[in-house]
């Protein structure tokens, strides 16, 4: 006997859930839990009533693109990343860019530093106010321009492009797209990888990576934003 809206609700509530705090805890201090699990809810209930029972398609699957596409337009809606930080953030991939197409290798901080025509304090600034820009937005998908050089990074055909273009999250959940930034992470430097494998790996907070790493919260955090800057300049390339 299929299961009612009330009970399907109910059963995935504790999905919404997991949901949300794994994607809360790549975000900055000011993403409120409670906001992500509203509009996870809400991409629960639209699973609820859109789906269609297939025998290839199961629901848990779909509820899960639901659920994830809702808290991204959430995060959207409130542009919880100040045009400031995205602008800055910008700078500095350019930078990166810039420094590997030339150089053919990882840039320094103090090349990053030049390059930018900062000093490397005022370069650390930056990258304290680039704090909570991921490796890839919702936002990077916001036209088909967008889409289409993402689309190259992950070499999809013309049909997944087309489904890409209706759901541009099925885009960022793709495997090849996986891939490519598993090798951008893997040309990182290796404090900088080993900062992302102590985070995602070993779920360690910022504290606790402090610890391990011997330096302070805040040199973490400029660390990762500059490890974020590297992996989205090396898509770019």
């Amino acid at each position: 006997m299929p299961l009612s809206e009330e009970q399907l609700i109910a059963q995935y509530a504790p999905l919404v859930r997991r949901l949300a705090l794994q994607l809360v805890s790549r975000l900055p201090a000011n993403v409120e839990l409670d906001d992500l699990m509203q509009a996870g809810m809400m991409g629960l209930l639209d699973a609820v009533r859109r789906y269609e029972a297939q025998a290839e398609a199961k629901f848990e699957t779909y509820a899960t693109t639901r659920i994830r596409g809702a808290m991204l337009d959430e995060l959207r809606s409130q542009d919880w990343l100040s045009r400031s930080a995205r602008s800055k953030a910008r700078e500095i991939e350019i930078a990166v860019l810039n420094i590997q197409q030339r150089e053919l290798r990882a840039a320094s901080e103090q090349e990053i530093a030049d390059e930018l025509g900062v000093s490397l304090d005022e370069y650390h600034a930056m990258l304290d106010d680039a704090s909570g820009v991921q490796v890839i937005h919702y936002e990077d998908l916001s036209s088909d321009e967008d889409r289409e050089a993402l689309a190259r990074v992950v070499a999809v055909d013309g049909d997944e492009l087309a489904q890409h273009q209706e759901n541009p999250l099925n885009l960022l959940m793709s495997h090849n797209l996986h891939q490519a930034v598993v090798e951008a992470i893997e040309a990182l430097p290796e404090r900088e990888k080993l900062l992302l494998s102590l985070q995602f790996e070993h779920d360690l907070n910022q504290k606790e990576i402090a610890a391990v790493m011997g330096v302070t919260e805040g040199r973490i955090s400029q660390l990762r934003s500059q490890a974020v800057a590297r992996i989205r300049a090396k898509l770019k390339s």
